[in-house]
């Protein structure tokens, strides 16, 4: 699984020396077997030693499939109801939190097989992200995504919908709060202008413009 997330990989020693992210799921699998095995103190000593020395902290309760990999680490929570499937990507100061502290139920998000979670992003609560989706860098996602999704935004929501092979292209997403702000400034020149040149049905034919742009805008951002 690292070899085929991170380029900068030479080596089998770089893995295993430079990446906290396979350390503390190392780490994690033999907490988790003891954990459930009734060693809990035992797990939960083995992953605060972990927390300590890769800065990432996952409750050995969590479930995490075959081939996740945490890339750089650094900053990553991982809650104790938690579950992440296999192939999962999650970068650095990804927080898989709960929004409640009622013991005994399910808090913390599930994340399908294949999903990819970019830097920073929050996902909170009993959710579930769906299988091949991405979060886009420093989101917070509260609601469900579906299957094959992409989600950006604070609060998220889904941008696009249909399953896209490369496992980055953040550079590529777009900035919705961005988008809503220009869409604002054009409207608001508009309306000075048809007041400084008295002239009302220029306005209103670039009003109608901006409104179809601004229809295109909701569209997106509804999925």
């Amino acid at each position: 699984m690292p070899y085929h997330c991170d380029p900068a990989i030479k080596s089998k020693v770089e893995i295993f020396f430079n990446y906290p992210g396979v350390w503390a799921i190392a780490n994690y699998r033999v907490a988790h077997k003891l954990y459930n095995a009734g060693w809990r103190r035992l797990a939960r000593f083995i992953m605060g030693i972990n927390q300590i020395i890769t800065n990432i902290d996952i409750h050995p309760a969590c479930k995490i499939g075959r081939r996740v990999f945490i890339d750089h680490g650094f900053g990553v929570v991982i809650g104790e109801t938690a579950e992440v499937g296999d192939d999962v990507l999650i970068y650095q100061q990804v927080t898989l939190g709960g929004v409640s502290l009622e013991k005994g139920v399910k808090r913390h998000p599930t994340l399908k097989s294949g999903v990819v979670v970019g830097g920073g992003a929050k996902v909170l609560g009993d959710i579930t992200i769906g299988k091949n989706s991405k979060i886009g860098a420093n989101s917070v996602v509260i609601k469900d995504v579906p299957d094959e999704s992409t989600a950006i935004g604070i609060p998220a929501k889904v941008i696009t919908k249909g399953r896209d092979k490369s496992q980055l292209s953040h550079n590529k997403l777009p900035d919705i709060n961005k988008e809503l702000f220009e869409y604002i400034i054009k409207r608001l020149n508009v309306l000075e202008e048809a007041i400084i040149n008295h002239d009302e049905e220029i306005a209103i034919q670039k009003d109608r413009e901006l409104e179809k742009i601004y229809e295109m805008f909701l569209k997106t951002i509804k999925g």
